[in-house]
């Protein structure tokens, strides 16, 4: 009899606890298992940085850019030139982007005696909206839209006061670590004069660029400025031969800056143009 006793307080213990267990169960706790931070972090900034450098990537950035030029103008002085160069992209539908890109240069000009020069001023703005798939095809994007150059000059020697517009292009490839491809443009003066002093302009402006990137964020890569001033008097071309390096980190953890810095020469000028140019670039990434 008592056997039987305990046999059934057994089960009643047991039945109990089960019940209990059924009506309020245990909290469970997931532990992650710990993962590589510097291979995470590395794969993050790298992955940042070979957005920003397709011109037509889906990214809120403001780029600011010096450059500057040795050897300038008709006392081979020293010509800074800081572009500010915000591009916001605008999502028109789940499959189609419009990326727009502004460039506002600051311009430091050394003396260019004999002719008129003033030491600091604004030159004008450059404006381009392209029109993009927002996913590539086989790592292939491409963007296509008008670029327009606004008068915003301090001075007359800074640049013309007559407004332009073209066309413009860009054809970016993304493969594993390379991100290469051009942006190319044409810019058409909307009237304006002819001869020594003109105000009209034609100028082409073409940028290859080819990048190779490493973990962590670092960079290597070339990214010339070509332009070509059909209308200039004398030499037309400007073509810059050089390299870069860089690297894109997050201060604070949080927030993605790019750092890079380069070095071109150029092989062809235009008259009184700079033989070198220091290209040095802080780009804040939102």
């Amino acid at each position: 009899m008592k056997q039987l006793f305990a046999i059934l307080g057994l089960l009643a213990t047991l039945f109990g606890a089960t019940s209990a267990r059924a009506e309020d169960p245990p909290s469970v706790r997931l532990t992650p298992a710990p993962a590589d931070a510097s291979d995470t972090a590395g794969q993050s900034t790298t992955d940042l940085a070979k957005k920003l450098q397709n011109p037509i990537g889906d990214l809120y950035s403001i780029p600011f850019q010096n450059n500057v030029n040795f050897n300038t103008g008709p006392n081979k002085g020293t010509q800074n030139i800081l572009n500010i160069q915000p591009v916001i992209p605008i999502h028109v539908d789940q499959d189609w982007n419009v990326i727009t890109r502004t460039i506002l240069p600051l311009v430091w000009n050394p003396s260019l005696q004999p002719a008129q020069s003033v030491p600091f001023g604004t030159a004008p703005i450059t404006f381009s909206a392209f029109l993009s798939p927002r996913l590539p095809t086989d790592g292939w994007l491409w963007g296509a839209g008008p670029v327009a150059q606004v008068p915003t000059i301090s001075s007359r020697t800074l640049g013309s006061p007559v407004w332009g517009l073209g066309p413009a292009a860009v054809l970016v490839k993304t493969a594993g670590p390379i991100v290469a491809g051009g942006l190319v443009n044409n810019v058409f003066s909307l009237g304006g004069t002819t001869g020594r002093n003109a105000t009209s302009y034609s100028v082409m402006t073409f940028q290859p660029f080819l990048n190779y990137n490493f973990g962590g964020g670092w960079f290597v890569g070339s990214s010339p400025i070509i332009t070509a001033s059909w209308q200039a008097i004398g030499a037309k071309w400007t073509l810059p031969v050089g390299a870069q390096a860089g690297r894109l980190i997050k201060l604070g953890g949080k927030l993605p800056v790019n750092l890079l810095t380069g070095i071109y020469y150029n092989a062809l000028r235009q008259n009184f143009g700079a033989t070198w140019q220091w290209r040095t670039q802080v780009a804040f990434i939102f």
